[in-house]
């Protein structure tokens, strides 16, 4: 009963990751229209590691201990998320759209369950691969009916750039199962949310110190646009997304973690139609229709 409960608790936690990283591509186009890649990134895990020194504050609890035995471990987990997935989707994201990048996206799971079976011995019955299909393949009819057919030299880089991110969110899903055994969820989050900080930090100050713009490193923050993207970024798509992934790698394999990052770029078309203004089409219906069976059938049909 006990690990039913935490299981249920998972798979919420789960569904709340989905609604925020869906969200999130929206909100790395806005920043990224007042500050560079590095600049976004920079700022985006000071607010994450602010946020995460105030949730400790207020937890009064004590500061996470990293054992020395472990900070290989976490470096290795560090640089496959967030140092190198979040890198490699902003730079993406500079030269495809949110469309495309939540495409490549969807392929996520793939790359998790083979990872996953190889690493891990995590074993997928045949529906289980089926449903997995079945939701990429969701996603992917939603954004071929959704106007995207040519493909320019620019938007095969910045689509290189998000098929690196991918598989890195796929090493880091088989690598986070493993850590999430030995290490508590939240020391882990504490660990690659600092680390994260202070590299992207000393990166966009090395940038602006060769270019001689240090006196611009802030100035983005003049526009509260930038301002409340970077809050949601840092806060919620990086530090509670990452302590929900971790939480959730302690109770559920890695392969059925990864199925969920599939609702994100569904959940990116629903909130251009609601933000935007888009228009919402049948096939976007049976698009999320697809996606949310393949989730269901791999999480809850496991045998």
């Amino acid at each position: 009963m006990k690990q039913l409960k935490r299981e249920v608790v998972a798979y919420a936690g789960l569904t709340l990751m989905t609604v925020i990283i869906g969200f999130s591509f929206i909100f790395v186009k806005i920043a990224l229209r007042h500050a560079s890649p590095i600049d976004l990134l920079a700022h985006r895990f000071t607010a994450a590691t602010a946020g995460l020194f105030f949730f400790y504050l207020f937890r009064r609890k004590g500061w996470p201990v990293i054992e020395r035995k472990s900070i290989f471990h976490l470096l290795t987990l560090s640089l496959f998320y967030p140092l190198l997935l979040f890198s490699m989707q902003t730079i993406g994201l500079q030269f495809t759209s949110a469309s495309e990048a939540g495409i490549l996206s969807a392929t996520a799971p793939i790359f998790t369950v083979i990872l996953a079976s190889i690493f891990l011995k995590e074993k997928s019955s045949f529906w289980q691969i089926i449903f997995v299909l079945l939701s990429v393949g969701g996603v992917v009819y939603i954004m071929y009916r959704n106007g995207l057919g040519e493909i320019s030299s620019e938007t095969l880089k910045g689509d290189f750039f998000i098929l690196l991110s991918v598989v890195s969110m796929a090493i880091y899903f088989v690598l986070g199962r493993k850590a999430t055994q030995q290490i508590n969820a939240m020391d882990i989050t504490f660990f690659m949310t600092v680390t994260a900080c202070v590299i992207f930090n000393l990166m966009a100050v090395i940038a602006h110190l060769k270019l001689d713009t240090l006196p611009l490193y802030f100035a983005a923050f003049n526009n509260s646009e930038f301002l409340w993207t970077i809050l949601y970024l840092g806060i919620l798509s990086s530090f509670l997304t990452s302590f929900l992934t971790n939480s959730a790698l302690s109770v559920i394999p890695a392969s059925q973690v990864s199925i969920f990052n599939n609702f994100s770029p569904v959940i990116a078309v629903f909130s251009g139609v609601l933000f935007l203004n888009e228009t919402l089409h049948v096939y976007h219906v049976i698009g999320g229709i697809m996606v949310l069976i393949g989730i269901i059938g791999v999480n809850v049909l496991k045998k």
